[in-house]
């Protein structure tokens, strides 16, 4: 797609977007379709706003070069109402390169710009790249304004979390890409390391919970606690002060929450185990995961609503063939149901490609993609066609150079307007306490 994501006007918003390429065919062949502009231009402003508020977000800022009217669209109040009622949800995919010497994501991306006296100055740049599982099509997209010492870690209703990598008191960024807006949240109360983070953006109100990696001294780490963050449309608040405690043996490995139906689900592998948080109750479960003893790799993700687990499964002393399975969590709770199961022709060449190391995945709506680490191999799942198929490799990464092209992803649904971070400017306003009303 020619052009996409990018804009000959002048913004004042920073997104810098570069189309990437797809699998799909593409023809030589272009209809020109001759369209009578007496009819076109007698179209009401109203019927082109709906049509508009449908496009795609490629096409939606290619069409602001078009008029004036059209570029003011995204500052138009009445035109974002009708976007957020009508616009389709895309479930797309936000992946940046995984920093190869630490545990944690970074954008290791640099610009050079001129300095004083012909000296030069190195400026960090975090970079993503946007990848549509519906075209097949990769984008690129800078973050110019998130300040360095930051990294990405979760994502919800069209906003990247950001979170401080100096151990101590997490500040975090919650970063729209496509328009290039910033809302900083309270610096968390207890100093952490790396811990896990799950984000929940609704309509009207944003959840944030931090936990483990509690540096109880300067030289060591334990999961202890938890923190959270709330804030709503009807004026409830809570800047990190309700807390609780990690089930006992919590051995979390640092990294992002799967949110589904007001909860927070993470891995935790010793003894291996799933852990739940109920963001309204603000406590944690135990959810027994099925065939623990034989399960590599295992990875939680978001599915149609639903809570999966996909995990390859070694039953090296059972006459059953290796494979990569998928389980979906019932409604009780404490049941997994077997919903899918990978061709096994597919997993022997997959299998091949991953050679042990082992592989990440992320979910969103009828999409699961399964990146193999340390390349740039991904396999992408439809829940609903039941269909397999590889991934292009992403064509703004340098493959096969030192490692730096492996990826880390996350559930992306691309918005050009974020409301719900209003709410974030009102803090100095006195609220009444969400944590006030309990008990």
């Amino acid at each position: 797609m020619e052009g996409a994501f990018s804009n000959s006007m002048p913004s004042h918003f920073s997104y810098t977007f570069t189309p990437g390429t797809s699998s799909a065919y593409v023809t030589d062949t272009v209809t020109n379709t001759w369209m009578d502009t007496r009819i076109w231009s007698k179209l009401p402003q109203s019927l082109i706003d709906r049509v508009i508020a449908f496009l795609p977000p490629p096409a939606f800022f290619r069409a602001r070069c078009v008029c004036k009217r059209w570029y003011s669209l995204l500052f138009s109040n009445n035109f974002l109402e009708l976007y957020i009622q009508i616009s389709p949800r895309r479930h797309w995919f936000l992946f940046f390169k995984h920093k190869s010497l630490k545990s944690y994501i970074c954008g290791n991306n640099s610009s050079t710009t001129p300095g004083s006296g012909g000296q030069t100055s190195t400026t960090n740049i975090f970079e993503g790249y946007l990848f549509d599982p519906y075209d097949i099509a990769w984008y690129r997209i800078s973050f110019p304004l998130v300040p360095s010492g930051f990294s990405p870690a979760a994502a919800s209703g069209g906003l990247i979390c950001w979170v401080s990598d100096e151990a101590g008191a997490k500040s975090i960024i919650l970063c729209n890409p496509l328009i290039g807006s910033l809302s900083q949240l309270p610096p968390t109360l207890r100093p952490r390391l790396f811990p896990s983070t799950g984000l929940k953006v609704g309509p009207s109100s944003i959840d944030v919970a931090v936990a483990g990696d509690d540096l109880i001294s300067p030289y060591a780490v334990k999961n202890l606690s938890t923190e959270s963050f709330h804030i709503d449309a009807g004026g409830f608040y809570s800047l990190w002060g309700t807390t609780s405690s990690l089930p006992r043996l919590c051995s979390l490995e640092s990294g992002q929450m799967v949110c589904v139906d007001d909860r927070f689900y993470c891995m935790n592998y010793n003894p291996f185990s799933v852990l739940a948080y109920e963001i309204a109750a603000n406590s944690w479960c135990k959810i027994q995961a099925p065939m623990r003893r034989f399960l590599r790799s295992p990875s939680l993700v978001e599915s149609m609503e639903k809570l999966v687990l996909v995990a390859a499964v070694e039953k090296s002393k059972l006459n059953v063939p290796k494979s990569l399975r998928l389980w979906s969590l019932q409604a009780c709770g404490t049941t997994w149901v077997e919903i899918e199961r990978m061709p096994q022709q597919l997993y022997q060449q997959f299998e091949e490609l991953e050679a042990g190391h082992g592989f990440d995945c992320v979910g969103h709506g009828e999409f699961i993609a399964i990146i193999i680490r340390g390349s740039d191999k991904a396999l992408l799942f439809d829940i609903l066609r039941k269909a397999w198929q590889w991934i292009p490799p992403c064509p703004y990464i340098n493959h096969g150079c030192g490692g730096d092209d492996e990826l880390h992803g996350f559930a992306y649904e691309p918005t050009v307007t974020t409301p719900v971070t209003g709410l974030l400017d009102q803090l100095t306003i006195p609220f009444q306490s969400f944590s006030g009303l309990i008990g």
